[in-house]
């Protein structure tokens, strides 16, 4: 199946500071994938030079697998920043503008205002809407015409807890309906409730994509504590199974390929080669503290 967009090495410059520095996954249909990463990562400069606003200074990307053309942008409806509604108009007036502008007709306005829950203040001025509710108008002007593809920044930036419940909702009932959804966001916990996919930026690097699974996993590890660190360190390496040592205060935390630590296996291990644990443990690491420590945040 044709991946949505292709992204191929993508390098961006502002004079001598690099945003981006070849950057490459893929969009497979029908996922949510999240640009995950702190402000400043690049994120906001991905999404611009894909949806053709900025120009790379190196690398490609494909629009269902096709070189990029106005005829595939029509495909995609895009809220990359705040959109310019008239605060004296109703929501129905403001989406009659934005299709106009686009090229589109009114026949699509109820059906967008039905998606995003504003039928019933479809007549209400825009001043008097909620912070969440000014965004789904902005979303339901990128519905309109139907797209395929929708490209959100930070769809859920300067709302207040309700207004972020009801957009990631939102995009939620979107992703059931078919649609492919492409996002930036700084926040680790909108990717993990909404997102099926995830690559993850720091400083213009992608550090880890895929699907969130596997990339956002839950990870476990064993803590452990002996007399002679040093041994238990260089014996602990020669486990069978462990993928990382890691020195932490005054113990070691160790990881492994298959998240499936035997602790019991470990004790008997050591006893056998000399080394008497004083102490032995199994923990959980945070998705947030893995994030951290990817991110150097």
């Amino acid at each position: 199946m044709t991946n949505i967009l292709n992204i191929r090495s993508i390098t961006k410059f502002y004079g001598k500071i690099r945003a981006l520095h070849e950057v490459s996954f893929d969009v497979p249909p029908g996922s949510v994938y999240g640009v995950l990463g702190p402000n400043g990562s690049g994120k906001t400069t991905l999404l611009g030079i894909v949806m053709d606003v900025l120009q790379s200074s190196g690398g490609e990307y494909a629009w269902f697998g096709q070189p990029p053309s106005s005829r595939h942008r029509r495909q995609i409806g895009t809220l990359l920043e705040t959109p310019n509604f008239y605060h004296y108009l109703s929501g129905e007036r403001n989406l009659k503008i934005a299709a106009a502008i686009k090229g589109h007709g009114e026949e699509d306005i109820p059906r967008v205002l039905e998606t995003v829950k504003l039928t019933g203040r479809r007549h209400s001025k825009f001043s008097t809407y909620s912070l969440g509710m000014k965004q789904r108008l902005a979303i339901a002007s990128c519905l309109l015409g139907n797209p395929s593809v929708l490209v959100f920044d930070e769809p859920t930036n300067g709302l207040d807890p309700v207004g972020i419940a009801e957009t990631r909702q939102l995009i939620l009932d979107l992703s059931r309906e078919g649609k492919t959804i492409l996002l930036a966001s700084h926040l680790l916990d909108e990717v993990e409730k909404v997102c099926s996919h995830v690559a993850i930026l720091q400083k213009g690097q992608l550090l880890m994509a895929g699907h969130v699974n596997e990339v956002l996993t839950n990870e476990d590890y064993v803590e452990l504590g002996a007399r002679d660190m040093q041994k238990l360190a260089a014996l602990l390496s020669g486990y069978p199974g462990v993928r990382q040592v890691k020195p932490y205060e005054q113990s070691l935390q160790v990881y492994f390929e298959q998240n499936n630590a035997d602790l019991d296996g470990i004790n008997q291990y050591c006893f056998e080669n000399g080394v008497v644990l004083n102490h032995l443990q199994l923990r959980k690491r945070s998705l947030e503290s893995k994030f951290m420590e990817l991110t150097n945040t």
